[in-house]
């Protein structure tokens, strides 16, 4: 990859740009605040946060649906905590949180900064699996919506990151090619090879601690882009 021959880059949101576990933290505070569910949050997260990327991987193999996914990450949790729950209770919870989490607006560190350093130099685009209702509400509120020529998700798509037709959309939508393109995002799996497989460079945003690969670049901080970019 080289910088010159970049023209569009494509970046994930959550876990990449949009500081996920900060803001589904606040929902649930806010959430169990108003449902009166009497839960340590720290407790309830640090069963809570592996079991979302499990399900959330099921999702993304076609191995669970939205519905299964929004129900078992809640359920698997409080059953783990022991804390005896209701299924029409997980029903409401599960409803709230995703009502409320698009209201929190934190970023990871130096979003901004790497925006404003991109955008007057490369076209930007989002690729999310994330949920339709929700995706566009968090760049709006977050105040980024505006960077992003393209905004791609999965049930726009029809499938899901790695599957190559959602890359394939994405370059369709944003009218470029693969080898002018560079996928930016924190899941080696769904973005790094997804992006690669199709074509596109990839820059791998190491927020999950993963060990070191040869797959491609490994940044920790959003501002080493300006290091290849």
């Amino acid at each position: 990859m080289h910088r010159s021959n970049i023209s569009d880059i494509f970046f994930d949101l959550d876990h990449t740009l949009w500081d996920f576990e900060k803001n589904s933290a606040l929902t649930f505070q806010k959430v169990f605040t108003e449902v009166e569910i009497d839960v340590n949050l720290s407790k309830f997260l640090e069963v809570y946060v592996p079991a979302n990327l499990a399900f959330w991987k099921l999702y993304r193999e076609d191995k669970i649906k939205k519905p299964e996914l929004r129900y078992q990450r809640l359920k698997t949790t409080f059953d783990a905590i022991e804390y005896d729950i209701k299924d029409e209770v997980i029903d409401i919870l599960s409803t709230e949180y995703i009502t409320n989490l698009a209201a929190f607006n934190n970023l990871l560190p130096n979003t901004v900064e790497i925006l404003n350093y991109l955008k007057p130099k490369y076209k930007l685009h989002i690729i999310t699996n994330g949920f339709e209702e929700v995706q566009t509400r968090k760049l709006v509120n977050a105040n980024i919506f505006e960077y992003f020529d393209q905004v791609i998700n999965s049930e726009m798509a029809g499938v899901k990151k790695p599957n190559p037709e959602i890359f394939e959309l994405a370059l369709k939508k944003a009218n470029t090619a693969a080898h002018k393109s560079l996928m930016v995002g924190d899941n080696i799996e769904a973005d790094i090879l997804g992006a690669k497989a199709v074509g596109l460079h990839a820059l791998h945003f190491n927020a999950h601690n993963d060990p070191k690969h040869e797959h491609c670049v490994m940044i920790h901080d959003l501002r080493e882009i300006k290091n290849y970019l």
